[in-house]
């Protein structure tokens, strides 16, 4: 075994790493951007080394400067964890050729499954089954638009190099081949540094099924079972599980003969994961393989009892697998949610913000949670927009999910936006319980999942209002027992009024909604005047000042109340709602912006731009086009006009809301 490895990644993998090295007694290093300081990470590990700049081409993906950095350090393997460098293949032989142990699969595997196209041609020789498409090297636009054609519509263009989604667009009529393949192929350039592209049949309601494989370097290679990744959004995966639902023991067995066949046909060594697309009927089809862990690993760690990191290293080492394939077994049932800043109600954009208050659920042996932040920290625009990963077990499948929706519900964050609702509407809808499963499932019931905005409801009026008065009476106690005369009535919190009943009333605005609550109060109570009807209240804050137990005509709940200037979060039963507080003798008039610009929905990088000053333009015609956290969005025109300025150019970083062009309406 090792005595010290520098783990080239950042985030929850890094911390993931490191914990497994702390368990072994393996010493780790540290690299880090100058955005990373003080990232969870860099505190977890023995000791860390400065990169540079926050994008990753300036830290991250700088190969030869890590490679120096594990030379002075004294480490001696290398672990890149996943994205970045993790399927380099070049940075892989440059470990070799320097003496230093990379843990990952040899340079000819990352090569030979680099290429979806080549890895393809590999698998057509292995009889591994296809799905219909092209895989070739020629990359004019008639080529394409050929095959395009000879399979039929929908396609799906991907990126040849990499994964995670980036570089992948669906393409339903030829009319749409053209803007599909020239967006593909840009952010595929940027994520991977190789625009070549593959086009493939695009299945309907097919299941995307991945098998864990592991292999030594003694001619050992055993699955792991498979993981469940159908519930995507952006074709990236947002909730995995272990087993996969409805496959039956013969099936398994046959993908994982296959994934197995597949990794020994490339000489594989260490962690891999073979990913099919499976039909309904359970016919499956290769898509790629990842020569790397996944993100998703944590199911079968659960389901399997083993450490997937622990295999790297001790494989890396030259030890042979820990287990043989009839000493694997599955037990009980896993999911993980990934937890991301994110805005479901928006497409999914990234969000970034500081996490200004976060609390989850206890681990133990039902719950485990990965994650790279703490309370405080930034998410920036510059990384993946990840939070953590919630990872839950249990003995079957039904209690397995019942422990999901629960831990869920605990979860809190406040200060950037999160997918948190949508991920327990996920977990809470039928056709979901029932393990009907496929990559279309989000926007198949994108109505459930993302339904319109409704209305504060009393009942969170009645918790934001009490949380309010409870604090406001805390502050007065404290202001109190801090003065010279404890007693004054002018530390009263009571509403009292001259010759009237003591009353206050609170002022909210709830999206566009002005509110106002009348509190009456009472001895040992106090009564609300809410929009619809009057409710008894009382409570207690608990000591962390946040929480508060409240009792609303007899029903008692618990809830979580975090102050951010103006606007009041509420929290409670899983279920988050911002308010803002108002103050009617202060407000003033607000700006608003230019019914004829348009703003950038989230920060990040322009990368092109579509249009000139006075061109016109229709519904939907692209004009700008936006990177942030190595996606693209575009800005498109929201009715018939004329481009009467752009703000900014190619290369111009841009905050969220800024104006990025005028359009006059025609």
């Amino acid at each position: 075994m090792f005595d010290k490895i520098l783990i080239a990644n950042r985030g929850e993998i890094a911390c993931r790493v490191a914990r497994t090295c702390k368990r072994l007694g393996v010493r780790t290093v540290a690299v880090y951007s100058e955005a990373d300081a003080n990232a969870r990470h860099v505190l977890l590990c023995d000791e860390a080394y400065l990169l540079g700049p926050a994008p990753s081409r300036e830290s991250y993906l700088r190969g030869e400067l890590i490679l120096e950095m594990a030379r002075q350090s004294g480490a001696q393997a290398i672990h890149p964890g996943y994205g970045f460098l993790s399927e380099n293949a070049d940075f892989a032989a440059a470990c070799e050729a320097a003496g230093i142990v990379f843990i990952g699969p040899p340079v000819g595997a990352i090569r030979a499954m680099g290429s979806k196209s080549a890895a393809k041609a590999i698998m057509a020789e292995a009889a591994v089954p296809l799905v219909p498409g092209y895989h070739g090297e020629n990359q004019d636009y008639a080529t394409l638009e050929q095959a395009a054609q000879a399979i039929g519509y929908p396609v799906l263009i991907k990126a040849s190099a990499g994964g995670g989604g980036k570089g992948m667009r669906v393409v339903e009529t030829a009319e749409q081949l053209k803007n599909g393949i020239a967006a593909a192929k840009r952010e595929a350039a940027a994520a991977f540094g190789d625009d070549r592209v593959l086009v493939e049949k695009y299945l309907l309601k097919p299941r995307h099924i991945e098998i864990q494989v592991f292999a030594d370097r003694h001619g050992n290679a055993v699955y792991l079972f498979e993981r469940d990744c159908s519930i995507q959004r952006r074709h990236q995966k947002v909730l995995e599980e272990a087993p996969a639902p409805g496959i039956s023991a013969d099936r398994r067995r046959q993908m994982g003969e296959a994934a197995v066949a597949a990794a020994r046909t490339i000489g594989y060594v260490g962690a891999g994961t073979v990913e099919f697309i499976a039909q309904q009927d359970g016919a499956f089809f290769f898509m790629e393989m990842n020569t790397r862990l996944q993100v998703e690993h944590p199911v079968t760690e659960m389901i399997t009892g083993q450490d997937l990191v622990e295999w790297q290293l001790r494989v890396a080492a030259g030890e042979p697998l820990p287990c043989s394939q009839e000493h694997l077994v599955i037990n009980g049932h896993a999911f993980e949610a990934r937890i991301y800043a994110e805005d479901p109600e928006r497409d999914f954009l990234p969000a970034t913000g500081r996490l200004e208050y976060l609390r989850t659920p206890a681990e133990g042996p039902h719950v485990r949670i990965d994650t790279g932040v703490s309370q405080g920290d930034e998410v920036s625009m510059h990384y993946d927009p990840m939070i953590a990963k919630l990872i839950v077990w249990d003995r079957d499948r039904d209690n397995a999910l019942r422990r999901l929706r629960q831990s869920l519900a605990e979860y809190q964050v406040v200060g950037v936006t999160t997918n948190l609702t949508f991920l327990s509407a996920v977990a809470a809808h039928p056709a979901f319980a029932a393990g009907d499963l496929n990559t279309g499932f989000i926007e198949q019931h994108r109505a459930e999942l993302l339904p319109d905005k409704q209305p504060v409801s009393d009942r969170i009026l009645a918790l934001a209002t009490l949380g309010r008065l409870l604090k406001v009476n805390a502050e007065a106690a404290g202001r109190a027992a801090r003065s010279g005369d404890p007693w004054s009535p002018w530390h009263s919190t009571t509403g009292w009024h001259l010759n009237e009943e003591p009353r206050h009333t609170l002022y909210f605005r709830d999206g566009e909604r002005d509110l106002a609550v009348t509190v009456h109060y009472r001895a040992d109570h106090s009564l609300l005047d809410l929009p619809g009807g009057r409710m008894t209240v009382r409570g207690e804050l608990l000591p962390n000042g946040n929480d508060i137990l409240a009792d609303l005509d007899g029903v008692r709940l618990h809830a979580t109340l975090v102050r951010q200037g103006d606007e009041l979060i509420v929290l409670t039963q899983g279920e988050s709602h911002r308010l803002t507080l108002r103050n009617p003798l202060t407000e003033g008039m607000e700006d608003e912006v230019d019914s004829g610009s348009l703003v950038s929905p989230m920060p990040g990088a322009i990368i092109a731009v579509l249009v000139e000053a006075g061109q016109k333009v229709k519904p939907g015609d692209p004009l700008m086009i936006l990177e942030a956290m190595k996606m693209e969005h575009t800005i498109t025109a929201p009715y018939p006009g004329q481009v009467d300025s752009i703000r900014y150019q190619v290369g111009e970083q841009v905050q969220e809301g800024v104006e990025l062009l005028v359009i006059s309406e025609e």
